[in-house]
């Protein structure tokens, strides 16, 4: 295959090591996302930061933060979610025109930038813009790298490969956490290296995605998308095999992606953001549904609480009555908790669905908010350093430690994989943008709003946690069709019902499966769709007169037989 640089790992590496390769390199990117996120908490704990150069608190008689000015807190950290906001659009734009290899490397160099602006930071409005700047490259990474992973991985153990990386996600929370711990120790924790350094570590992981990427191969889909069909079938072959009982599975993959790709190009007639969020052109592909489903979906994946746990987690300990000695160690206990439990979810996901893994997480999750809650109230009506008290507090912590293990086997994962599952191969990476938007969106309403929440509700934060997960079980019942177990050429058919419920979704799903055999079947049955015999494509493999309607294909089958010019031919 001359036309990929021989460099390129994808002539050296094949199926299943390869896919570990890409992941790796995901999960590298999904890190950063991680260490960036729980970054600051230490952050904001540290003396020389929050009095003497952002100016919004002073340390109390304890050394705890007392903060003056929880706005500006707030709005220093939630800023970083406007900044996603606007990368991810830009992010899902530039994907789907330039390319997912691409789009990384110029993600990754735009998080360096903004990483050593705020390292470099001396007052509020610098670490403001600083803050905003890398915002722009988490989001460009955050929009494509899942659909990179997702596009490459095979149906049956996509959400295993993704539940994998998330795994690392909580470990760069678990590093920026007990790195922070450790600087706290440097000089007795006073001086600006105590939060420099750690916003600086970010560096280094982003210097070594943006050389390594382009060592990678392109999404076969995102090939095939722009008609570069000899490299998407070649990347196939090797991700996928091409001998023994492996023989045909590309190929049948590689038809499925072709007849998806034409019918989407017959079905929608605009994908301009405007046009996917409103709906307006995308005919029978109702991307305008999916778009509300993600952004909701991800907006309620930090109403439930780990935002507030994630960022806050000092004040969330302090609250349920833990000595401010005692709080940065169980903080980073609580993080090490967390990214244990996102290896249920990788052996959970692919098994029992999306749909399950969600309502098991509320469940759980709404329980143990709501106690907390119950158990920090109790612990303060003693008094302090009672036994009583201890035990209460040790209850609420208990709670919250059971939170965070509960959301990262469950919600930690299915937001971020489910928007790069469900789309349109057509705008798959402005798609994922969308999801990226509700993130943004729900992390920086929440992240501006709990430092309010806490000092106006105390303790009765945990209960609007709680309803949040409450309502979360009827939602994803209602509004949110299974992707487990399905191909991505199989997304288009799970949402071309014109209702909104699920239960009419998968209801239509069956009926045109039904009256669709050959659209996405080959690579479901792991079958080649080309004849033995004769080398050809077996009948109805192609989507020409394929239909997202009910009864548009009553007079299509004397038009199955297809030419053998319009064969793919490889060398």
């Amino acid at each position: 295959m001359d036309l990929i640089p021989r460099a390129n790992v994808v002539h050296k590496l094949e199926k299943r090591s390869l896919l570990i390769a890409i992941n790796c390199i995901a999960a590298l990117s999904i890190f950063f996302f991680g260490y960036d996120q729980g970054m600051m908490g230490g952050v904001n704990g540290a003396e020389n930061y929050y009095d003497h150069h952002m100016h919004f608190g002073h340390p109390g008689p304890d050394g705890s933060p007392v903060i003056d000015d929880t706005l500006l807190q707030g709005g220093i950290v939630s800023i970083y979610y406007v900044g996603t906001l606007v990368g991810c659009l830009v992010g899902g734009w530039f994907g789907d025109r330039y390319g997912r290899i691409k789009t990384i490397a110029l993600g990754a160099g735009w998080a360096v930038f903004g990483a050593a602006l705020q390292t470099s930071a001396m007052n509020q409005t610098w670490m403001i813009f600083a803050r905003l700047i890398n915002g722009w490259g988490t989001g460009i990474l955050n929009a494509i790298v899942p659909v990179w992973a997702t596009e490459t991985a095979e149906h049956k153990s996509r959400g295993q490969f993704v539940a994998i990386e998330f795994t690392l996600n909580i470990f760069g929370v678990v590093v920026a956490y007990w790195l922070e711990y450790a600087c706290g120790f440097y000089k007795g924790g006073n001086g600006s290296f105590v939060w420099r350094f750690p916003i600086a570590f970010q560096i280094v992981p982003l210097l070594f995605l943006f050389g390594i990427v382009w060592l990678f191969p392109e999404s076969p889909r995102w090939l095939v998308k722009v008609g570069r069909e000899e490299e998407g079938r070649y990347v196939l072959g090797r991700l996928r095999g091409e001998t023994g009982e492996d023989m045909g599975k590309a190929e049948a993959e590689f038809q499925d992606i072709r007849n998806i790709a034409e019918l989407e190009r017959k079905t929608a007639s605009s994908t301009s953001y405007w046009s996917m969020f409103t709906g307006i052109g995308s005919g029978k592909l109702h991307t305008g549904r999916r778009v509300q489903l993600v952004i909701w979906l991800q907006i309620m994946q930090e109403w439930i609480g780990i935002a507030g746990v994630t960022i806050y987690a000092p004040t969330i300990f302090r609250t349920a009555g833990i000595s401010n000695s005692d709080v940065q160690w169980i903080s980073g206990l609580n993080n090490i908790t967390y990214m244990l439990s996102t290896l249920i979810c990788v052996f959970t996901l692919d098994r029992i669905g999306r749909r399950w893994t969600l309502y098991w997480g509320s469940v759980v999750q709404g329980i143990s908010m709501a106690l907390a809650g119950g158990l920090t109230t109790a612990g303060q009506s003693h008094p302090i350093g009672s036994p009583a008290a201890k035990a209460y507090s040790s209850g609420a912590v208990a709670m919250i430690f059971l939170f965070t293990a509960t959301f990262g086997a469950t919600w930690l994962t299915v937001p971020w994989l489910y928007p790069a599952e469900i789309f349109p191969l057509e705008v798959r990476a402005k798609g994922n943008a969308w999801g990226v938007v509700g993130w943004s969106v729900g992390n920086g309403w929440l992240t501006l709003l709990c430092p309010v929440m806490f000092k106006a509700l105390k303790e009765n934060t945990y209960y609007v946690f709680a309803a949040a997960n409450v309502i979360t079980i009827p939602m994803v019942w209602a509004f949110y069709p299974e992707s487990n177990q399905r191909t991505l050429e199989e997304m288009n058919l799970l949402f071309a019902a014109d209702s909104i419920w699920n239960w009419e979704a998968e209801k239509h799903f069956k009926t045109l499966k039904e009256q669709n055999p050959e659209l996405v079947q080959a690579a479901q049955r792991g079958h080649s769709v080309l004849d033995p015999e004769t080398g050809l494509p077996v009948r109805g493999s192609t989507a020409r007169n394929m239909s997202l309607e009910f009864n548009a294909l009553q007079a299509r089958h004397h038009d199955d037989i297809i030419d053998e010019k319009q064969t793919f031919k490889y060398g």
